[in-house]
């Protein structure tokens, strides 16, 4: 896996891709980045154009028989892939040289449908089927993961997301001389 470099952190800019969601740039100093647990994001770069893209997909396909409003669509792999293809190609990319990385697809509840798996393995059959090579993935597992990726040069990272609970403290009630704010 390639590793971040090249902007300083003051002049990176950041844009969380977030699920359902879909971000195509040439800019340099733009770091797309997400938090996936059984959400499968697929990185797409084109060494040649300088252009890269990143997707978040919820879940694999729609169930069978289900309804759903045609603004929910990027929620699913294959309406969200064939956007985030669109997009490059629209950006100045070439079918032929396009790279992908795919992450995420942990299965983070034992004893639960395994939606990570099936998301991850739609991702590698859709750029199997579509001829985009899969340069790097790192896939299922039971933690969540933190992607940055450095679309415009095809540079990512990928990082396990801490699975200790948080705990969360109330701050305390102040009254103020004679009066009780109560929340």
């Amino acid at each position: 896996m390639q590793h971040l470099t090249g902007a300083s952190p003051t002049s990176a800019r950041r844009i969380t891709v977030l699920q359902g969601t879909s971000h195509v740039t040439r800019d340099v100093d733009v770091v797309l980045t997400t938090v996936l647990g059984s959400c499968v994001a697929c990185c797409l770069y084109d060494a040649r154009a300088r252009v890269g893209g990143m997707n978040h997909f919820l879940l694999a396909e729609p169930g069978e028989g289900a309804r759903f409003d045609k603004r929910e669509a990027e929620r699913f792999g294959l309406y969200a892939m064939e956007l985030l293809i669109n997009e490059m190609l629209k950006a100045g990319g070439s079918r032929n040289n396009l790279r992908a990385h795919l992450y995420g697809g942990a299965n983070l509840h034992p004893g639960m449908q395994a939606i990570g798996t099936a998301n991850a393995v739609f991702a590698k059959g859709f750029l199997e089927r579509d001829g985009i090579p899969l340069i790097h993935e790192d896939l299922g597992g039971v933690q969540a993961r933190r992607v940055d990726f450095k679309a415009a040069s095809g540079q990512a990272r990928s990082r396990c997301v801490d699975a200790e609970p948080v705990e969360v403290r109330k701050p305390p009630l102040l009254a103020v001389a004679g009066e009780v704010e109560l929340f």
